[in-house]
């Protein structure tokens, strides 16, 4: 009697911890809009009622065989565990680059929210966790393309807003080629570069029609495309990556969708009104030293060996205000201090226009947003042609003067995702929407929350340890 007492008691038991697992993942599968996941419901039903198959049936085996498959269980529980919290609520991610110097530093570590702006669902489903798209040592891919899922997004505490710092996927990162060294490359500047190395004589693009001029810079782009795949010893094959498996960038969004963007002398405005430039923005000086600067003062000035390469390697150093303010009051130290002009437009977006825009004068551009519409010419198609194309996935082409997508003539055309302008705070060293143009909502990753480890690459050991950054909101980082 007593017995079965223990056994309704355990039981009931069951039952409750099965009802309250079950509610829970029925209000995730509600959050996330998708009852594909109710597929799972007979085994979490199983596990806690019927019993039926035995999950872990190697408790009962004796010898190596007990020992290998608890740590086997163990490392897939914790994977799959990892799996879906990187999936749907925040992932770690490290600054690689000084493209946001001195906001956010080379060898910070980021807390990514998913929650701040909705989680994707995956359109890859299929990949190894803690992989972004290749899997270590045997450098191949780490998803399976098949079943590639539209791009939807569960909801989440807000959208993007102006000065955000954002991570997102980089959206030029859909082709490239497979030789490693060449993957951290823009495959579409590539191919331009080798176009225009291949036909060194240009013409000016101002005395040529808009046909002739897309006819112009079509010829040039297929002309290093083809010299990249002939030469697959030296690039590797061309390589594509959908949306959700392209590299992780994280730059700071200073265009919404709807505004009109434009940068004079260096100073982004929006609808006509200059935007609050960062705390720390960089920019480029070209920097003459009587002496080499003294260890204390890099440091108290933020400034890096990296930027001590740069000089030497290219006769300029990013600087924030304060540094240029500095180093100018200091006449035995430095000889001149100019700020470095480039007005270089040929690796400027678009990069089938003829805008004569630069990294420091660019616009006016309109930035896409859901449901508007805008008048198409072939002066202002290579501005949104990629979105019309890449992302949104229609076809496109131009004939006979007229643009043609999904096989009719089009004067106009509605787009059906918003899009982002992002740029980095390290304004000349950083490869942002000024090179590749618009980020589109489906590439958007999360935010970042705070700084929960930060070491400088320029110190070993624990000097290394930037301490006042440690757990510093990044939300206060202006």
């Amino acid at each position: 009697m007593e017995k079965k007492e223990k056994e309704k008691l355990n039981m009931k038991v069951q039952w409750t911890k099965f009802a309250i697992v079950i509610i829970l993942y029925l209000l995730f599968l509600v959050w996330l809009k998708s009852w594909l996941g109710l597929i799972v419901v007979p085994f979490i039903y199983d596990i806690y009622i019927t019993k039926k198959i035995r999950w872990q049936w190697w408790k009962d085996a004796e010898g190596p065989v007990k020992f290998i498959m608890s740590w086997i269980d163990a490392l897939v529980f914790a994977l799959v565990a990892v799996y879906f919290i990187n999936l749907f609520f925040f992932q770690n991610y490290v600054i690689p680059s000084s493209s946001l110097e001195k906001s956010l530093l080379t060898g910070d570590y980021l807390f990514v929210s998913k929650m701040s702006y909705g989680p994707r669902i995956p359109e890859t489903p299929l990949t190894l966790p803690l992989t972004q798209h290749t899997l270590p040592i045997f450098e191949c891919k780490s998803y399976i393309e098949w079943p590639h899922w539209d791009y939807r997004r569960a909801k989440g505490f807000g959208k993007v807003k102006l000065n955000d710092i954002v991570v997102f996927n980089y959206p030029a990162g859909d082709t490239l080629c497979a030789a490693p060294q060449y993957q951290a490359h823009d495959f579409y500047q590539l191919c331009y570069q080798l176009g225009y190395q291949i036909y060194p004589q240009r013409p000016n693009p101002d005395s040529l029609s808009a046909m002739q001029r897309r006819m112009y810079f079509d010829f040039i782009y297929q002309a290093g495309r083809q010299e990249v795949e002939r030469n697959q010893a030296e690039y590797g094959e061309i390589i594509t990556r959908p949306a959700d498996r392209r590299e992780n960038y994280v730059k700071r969004c200073v265009g919404l969708p709807g505004q009109t963007l434009q940068i004079k002398n260096r100073i982004v405005y929006l609808d006509g009104k200059a935007n609050k430039e960062p705390d720390n923005v960089q920019y480029a000086y070209n920097l003459k030293l009587k002496q080499n600067l003294p260890e204390e003062l890099m440091e108290d000035l933020g400034i890096t060996m990296e930027d001590l390469m740069s000089l030497n390697t290219a006769g300029y150093m990013p600087l924030t205000k304060r540094a240029v303010s500095t180093l100018a009051k200091r006449k035995d130290l430095v000889e001149s201090i100019k700020i470095s002009d480039d007005n270089s437009t040929l690796d400027i977006y678009p990069l089938n226009g003829n805008t004569h825009w630069t990294r420091d004068n660019y616009g006016p551009v309109w930035i896409p947003a859901k449901g508007q519409t805008i008048q198409l010419t072939l002066d202002n198609l290579p501005i949104y042609e990629r979105c019309i194309r890449t992302y949104e996935g229609n076809t496109l082409e131009v004939a006979d003067g007229k643009i043609i997508i999904n096989g009719k003539v089009a004067t106009s055309y509605t787009f059906k995702l918003d899009y982002y302008w992002m740029m980095g705070d390290n304004r000349h060293n950083s490869l942002d929407s000024r090179y590749w143009g618009f980020v589109p909502e489906d590439h958007i990753v999360g935010k970042p929350i705070f700084i929960w480890w930060s070491s400088d690459p320029d110190r070993n050991g624990f000097g290394g340890i930037r301490w006042s950054r440690l757990f510093r909101f990044v939300d206060n980082i202006k």
